[in-house]
């Protein structure tokens, strides 16, 4: 992404004259230029452009606010008088990884008074014998340079993160004015409004406690109805039971009527065994008659009158269910 590009994404809807910060960090430059950034922005306090491919600061704008520049890991190897011209308020600058090779490439970094931070890490300047006291003895309003002081003593951490937090600092103190203000500028109807939203809200409470009331009683309902089902099963169960115990007793009935009705039919059954054999003994009495007619006519009166008498004993014999032995005659 182009640094034209990475700029207007970064006013997010502002102004450039509304921006006190801005990082353009790994973004790419045409030209090793700055572009895209110009004069408008004159309320800018910080601006970082880390490994953007600097190689040069001449298209810097008038910034006469910025206090902390960060140029590292660039190619820039000289031009810094346009610091001293367009940021004359400087106090932190940081160069660490540029093509910074003699104290000749700094020197023009006098003219900015108020500059008390200044690193130069991972420059072949660092390499020059004695350079950290020709340093301070070039730039001598400097009170840091490389994160230490001329006594070797570290900057607290530190002079350039306590300077972002102070920017920060002042935007949340800015945010809590406006608020502040709009507090006292909101409308008297709005209090109104929220009191009755209030009002609608605890009406609604009410209601949600009446419709769980009423769910309530007809749980207890249908509880009731349950234990009434319940006796109702309880008392079918008895009436069972006691059917079940009456039962055995009609079975008892049932089974000695059965044994009379079997009896009174043996009874028949005999009965009728006897009419069928009192009917076979008349059968014989009657064959016997027949018989003896015939003997009559053979021979004598005297046997025939013997053998009818004989014939009329059985007939009523047989009529009267006495069955004696049959006798037998000779002529």
């Amino acid at each position: 992404m182009d640094m034209k590009k990475r700029i207007h994404l970064e006013l997010r809807n502002r102004t450039p004259s509304d921006v006190k910060e801005l990082v353009l960090d790994n973004c790419r430059s045409n030209e090793g230029k700055i572009e895209g950034l110009t004069d408008e922005f004159e309320e800018l306090e910080f601006l970082s452009t880390i490994n953007v491919g600097l190689t040069s600061v001449a298209n810097l704008p008038k910034l006469n606010k910025l206090k902390k520049l960060e140029l590292s890991d660039n190619r820039i190897s000289g031009g810094l008088e346009v610091l001293a011209e367009r940021c004359p308020n400087l106090t932190h600058l940081n160069l660490s990884g540029n093509k910074i090779k003699d104290l000749s490439t700094i020197e023009p970094l006098k003219k900015l008074e108020n500059l008390k931070s200044l690193d130069l890490f991972n420059c072949e300047v660092t390499n020059l014998n004695d350079y950290r006291e020709n340093v301070f003895k070039l730039l001598p309003q400097l009170t840091y340079l490389d994160g230490y002081d001329k006594e070797d003593k570290e900057a607290p951490d530190s002079d350039a993160e306590a300077y972002v937090e102070g920017l920060d600092d002042d935007d949340d103190d800015e945010d809590e004015v406006e608020e502040e203000e709009y507090d006292e500028d909101a409308a008297p109807g709005e209090e109104d409004e929220e009191e009755g939203e209030e009002e609608e809200d605890e009406e609604e409470g009410e209601e949600e406690e009446e419709d769980i009331s009423g769910e309530e009683e007809e749980e207890e309902e249908e509880f009731n109805d349950g234990e009434v089902d319940d006796e109702d099963e309880e008392d079918f169960e008895e009436e069972r039971g006691q059917k079940r115990k009456r039962d055995p007793e009609d079975e008892g009935g049932e089974e000695e009527e059965e044994e009379e009705d079997d009896e009174s039919e043996e009874e028949e059954l005999a009965l009728r065994r006897e009419a069928a054999e009192g009917g076979a003994w008349a059968w014989l009495g009657f064959s016997t008659l027949l018989l003896g007619g015939f003997l009559v006519e053979l021979s004598c009166p005297l046997t025939s009158c013997s053998l009818f008498s004989s014939s009329l004993f059985f007939s009523r014999a047989s009529s009267s269910r006495d069955f004696p032995e049959p006798a037998f005659f000779t002529t």
